[in-house]
C-alpha cells in the first residue's frame, strides 16, 4: 500500500516559519539567562555575607542578587525592580546610566553588554518571573561554586529586612502624591518613580536633565514635599540657594548632592531634615567645618564626602562623636 505523506512542503514551511517566530518573542528565562549575568558581573558586591581574605565582606549597599526573596525585597533604598516597568526598575536604571556616574553598576569590571542588558529589560517587562529558581541561598567562598537551587528550600519573597521596616514605618498616613503634583515636578524635568509598587513613598531625580535643574526649578517639588524620600540632585546646577528648599521635604531619607556647588554654608539648611540617613557630597565644596554641622544630625547614618576639602582627621573625629555615623573620605 502507497502511503501519502504527512506534511506537504508548503505546510513543513510554515511550521517551520511559526516556529522560529514564536521562538523569537519566548519569555526570557530567568535562570538560563538572567542569572548568569547576575552572577558573573554583581555577584562578588551583592551576596551574603562572607569571608574574604580573613575579613567579613557584607554585601555593598545591603543589596543581595543570590536569591529571588532579597532580588524582590531590594536594597536598603527600597524595591530595585517593578515588574513590567524596567523603566522605572532601580537595577535596570543603574546598568544604563553613563558610565563616569556614581551610580553606574559594576563600578568595576565588565558592564553589562547591549545584549544583556536587553534581555534584562525584557525580563522586567515581562513580569521579573523567576520561574523555579529559588537562589543559592548560603554564603558562597572565594573560587566556589554556587549551591544548586535545588538544595534550596523555597523562599518567602516577603523577607523582613530592617530598611523595609523603616520605609514602611515612614509612610504609615502619608496619602499617594496626587497626579497634579506629579506633574508639576515631571514638567520641570524630574522623574518621579513610587519606592515600591504600593507604596505612596517616591524617588525623584534630574538624570535625563541634570544641567537643566536649577534652584529655581527645586520649587516644583514642593507639592511633592509629603511623599519624597529619596532626591537626587547629582552633577545639577543646584547651588546652596536650592537647598533651602530641599529642606522642606519632611520625610526625606536619602540625598544625593555628588558633583554640585553646594557649599558649607547650604548644608545649615539640611539640619532641618530630621530624617535624613544617608547624604552624597561627593566632589562637591564643602569642608571639615560642613561637616561638623552635619555630624549633629542624629539621624545620618552616612556621609560621602571623597574628593572633598574634608578630611580624614575630621572625619574621624566626627565618627568619634557620633557612634552611629559613617563618614567616607576615599
Amino acid at each position: 500500500m502507497k502511503h501519502t505523506a504527512l506534511f506537504h512542503p508548503a505546510l513543513t514551511l510554515f511550521a517551520a516559519t511559526f516556529f522560529a517566530a514564536t521562538s523569537l518573542f519566548a519569555e526570557v528565562g530567568f535562570e538560563k539567562e538572567i542569572w548568569p549575568v547576575l552572577q558573573k558581573k554583581c555577584l562578588d558586591c551583592h551576596q551574603a555575607a562572607r569571608e574574604v581574605n580573613g575579613k567579613m565582606q557584607k554585601p555593598k549597599g545591603d543589596l543581595r542578587l543570590d536569591t529571588a526573596a532579597f532580588i524582590t525585597t531590594g536594597s536598603k533604598n527600597g524595591a530595585i525592580i517593578k515588574p513590567k516597568a524596567a523603566d522605572k526598575s532601580r537595577l535596570y536604571e543603574v546598568v544604563t546610566l553613563p558610565k563616569d556616574d556614581d551610580d553606574f553598576m559594576p563600578p568595576k569590571g565588565d558592564a553589562l553588554t547591549a545584549a544583556e542588558v536587553k534581555l534584562l529589560k525584557q525580563w522586567i517587562d515581562e513580569g521579573a518571573n523567576f520561574g523555579g529558581w529559588t537562589g543559592t541561598g548560603e554564603p558562597v567562598k572565594p573560587g566556589a561554586a554556587a549551591a544548586p537551587a535545588a538544595v534550596t528550600a523555597a523562599i518567602s519573597v516577603e523577607v523582613k529586612r530592617e530598611h523595609v521596616d523603616y520605609y514602611k514605618a515612614l509612610e504609615a498616613g502619608v496619602k499617594p502624591a496626587t497626579e497634579a503634583a506629579i506633574k508639576t515636578a515631571k514638567d520641570a524635568g524630574a522623574q518621579v518613580s513610587p519606592l515600591t509598587a504600593t507604596s505612596p513613598l517616591v524617588r525623584v531625580d534630574f538624570l535625563t536633565g541634570v544641567s537643566a535643574c536649577t534652584d529655581e526649578k527645586l520649587a516644583a517639588l514642593l507639592p511633592l514635599a509629603p511623599n519624597i524620600a529619596q532626591l537626587d540632585l547629582g552633577r545639577t546646577s543646584v547651588t546652596d540657594a536650592g537647598l533651602a528648599t530641599v529642606a522642606k521635604l519632611p520625610l526625606l531619607v536619602r540625598l544625593d548632592l555628588r558633583n554640585t556647588k553646594v557649599t558649607d554654608k547650604g548644608l545649615e539648611s539640611l539640619t532641618a531634615l530630621k530624617k535624613l540617613q544617608s547624604l552624597n557630597l561627593y566632589g562637591s565644596e564643602v569642608t571639615d567645618a560642613g561637616l561638623a554641622v552635619l555630624s549633629k544630625m542624629k539621624s545620618l547614618q552616612k556621609i560621602f564626602v571623597f574628593q572633598t576639602k574634608v578630611t580624614e582627621a575630621a572625619a574621624k573625629a566626627s565618627m568619634a562623636k557620633a557612634p552611629g555615623l559613617e563618614v567616607v573620605v576615599k
